[in-house]
């Protein structure tokens, strides 16, 4: 039963060969057993599921579910989550109870899932191998000494270990899909505005995106399903009519146009995922889709692009956490600075101070111009170079990942070696775009992942290659061996 996907599980509940709460506990007792060696939660919510689950049983009997009703799920502890921790990784938020729902949790209960829990993330959403965490890192199901990607770390690690159908994550420069290329799973970063950000705790407002990972890109059109729409409680997001994205899973691939930038296959790409993208490629082509070579000449420029206007960003946006309204607050201060400083310096950790530090230095008067305006001046170039291809193709494919998951502890000290981890996915958020990694095969046991990149808003054309692509390959079926027990 664990191993089933979201379609399938619904397929279940829709004939009745299962209840909601059987399926809930059949999960509950899972993450108990096997979360201790992985750390994927934070918060487990686990007699509000078995009540949740059980009104919706009430409501399928009468015929008044929604198209989600009594699927559990799990939540990036990012989301707030009313009268739940919603932590953000940090022992900032270790105490705060959220008094509101986010709207993408909203959009979800009202779909009819349930929540399993609150999932595990770098602190604040920065890093890219869930190692920043308050709670300690997230370890990947396919081997306990490697990491599982960041910062949606713990969602993605629920999911590929049968922790969780689905969950959510957020994707800032690649948090949705490196953790799932790592972890042998589905995720999907929408076009900026797509899905609200309402309630989603802030780290760079303008590259933040907020998608699904689950088992399959049919799982994640579904759950995209649920979380996309306009939100007059979020000035970002956009309206637009949100398709049927289900509708055109099974839409043929014959002369779909798929560009191969050249620029992601040079210096620091492993030999072996190279070769897993040059495999999909033949499978794609089989399924008629023709392959061109295309150029983004400034992806080079992404990485450092990014680290000016994220870490600017995230300054202002963290300054709110200072210990006086909500949050962490240090032990007896003895005046309003000592608090503002103590607050901060104790309830924040490394990596989040090192990017405040930076964000706050690129925004000094002196500085402004030369690094903040310039970056964001190359921003546009990259954006350009999307639009360029874009009138040669429909999808860009590539590598989400330049290797496969390091072990724990391999680069905590060298911040840039880790930063260049999403050299392929940094790009996507620079330009609003949409993407989703999908499996794509193993290197020594470990998963690597492959991204496709779409035009605005064409995220039902991803999850058509992608469901595609699934249908006569067998990667996404792949679990963890040491996960595989069933408890039902």
């Amino acid at each position: 039963m664990h191993t089933k996907t979201i379609a399938q599980l619904l397929d279940l509940l829709n004939k009745r060969e299962c209840s909601s709460v059987e399926l809930t506990q059949i999960f509950l007792d899972r993450i108990k057993r096997y979360d201790k060696s992985l750390n994927c939660f934070i918060t487990l919510t686990e007699e509000m599921a078995l009540a949740a689950a059980a009104v919706e049983d009430q409501k399928r009997a009468k015929g008044q579910h929604q198209f989600l009703s009594g699927i559990p799920i799990a939540h990036k502890d990012i989301f707030c989550t009313q009268g739940v921790k919603t932590s953000c990784g940090s022992k900032m938020l270790d105490n705060f109870i959220s008094p509101y729902d986010a709207t993408v949790v909203k959009n979800f209960k009202e779909a009819g899932t349930i929540l399993l829990g609150k999932t595990n993330m770098d602190e604040f959403a920065m890093g890219s191998s869930n190692e920043t965490s308050y709670y300690g890192p997230v370890r990947n199901p396919w081997d306990l000494k490697a990491v599982a990607g960041g910062s949606s770390g713990g969602s993605a690690a629920a999911v590929a270990a049968s922790l969780s159908p689905g969950s959510t994550g957020t994707d800032t420069g690649g948090s949705i899909r490196q953790p799932a290329a790592l972890c042998n799973v589905t995720g999907l970063k929408p076009t900026y505005g797509r899905v609200s950000r309402y309630g989603m705790v802030a780290f760079a407002s303008s590259l933040d995106q907020g998608g699904p990972l689950a088992k399959t890109a049919e799982d994640c059109a579904l759950m995209l399903q649920a979380m996309a729409g306009v939100d007059l409680k979020d000035s970002t997001s956009l309206d637009k009519p949100v398709p049927n994205y289900c509708a055109t899973l099974n839409a043929s691939l014959e002369g779909v146009r798929i560009g191969i930038p050249k620029e992601f296959f040079q210096a620091g790409l492993h030999p072996e995922v190279e070769a897993s993208v040059q495999e999909a490629i033949k499978v794609l082509e089989k399924l008629g889709a023709k392959i061109k070579p295309i150029s983004l000449p400034n992806t080079g420029l992404a990485v450092p692009t990014y680290y000016v206007i994220a870490p600017a960003e995230a300054s202002s946006n963290l300054s709110r956490f200072d210990g006086v309204r909500f949050g962490y607050r240090c032990h007896e201060p003895k005046n309003l600075d000592d608090l503002y400083k103590r607050s901060r310096t104790e309830g924040f950790g490394a990596e989040v101070k090192r990017r405040i530090l930076i964000g706050t230095y690129v925004l000094s008067a002196g500085y402004f111009d030369a690094y903040y305006i310039q970056a964001q001046k190359v921003r546009k170039l990259i954006t350009n170079d999307f639009q360029e291809a874009f009138r040669e193709v429909d999808i860009i494919l590539g590598p989400t990942t330049p290797t496969p998951a390091f072990n724990l502890g391999e680069k905590s000290n060298d911040p840039v070696s880790m930063y260049l981890c999403d050299i392929y996915t940094i790009n996507v958020n620079l330009a609003g775009l949409p993407a989703l990694s999908m499996p794509g095969g193993f290197v020594n046991n470990r998963p690597t992942g492959l991204q496709l990149i779409g035009n605005y808003f064409e995220e039902a054309k991803l999850l058509n290659v992608a469901h595609q692509f699934q249908q006569i390959t067998d990667w996404h079926a792949k679990t963890p061996t040491i996960f595989e027990e069933s408890l039902s």
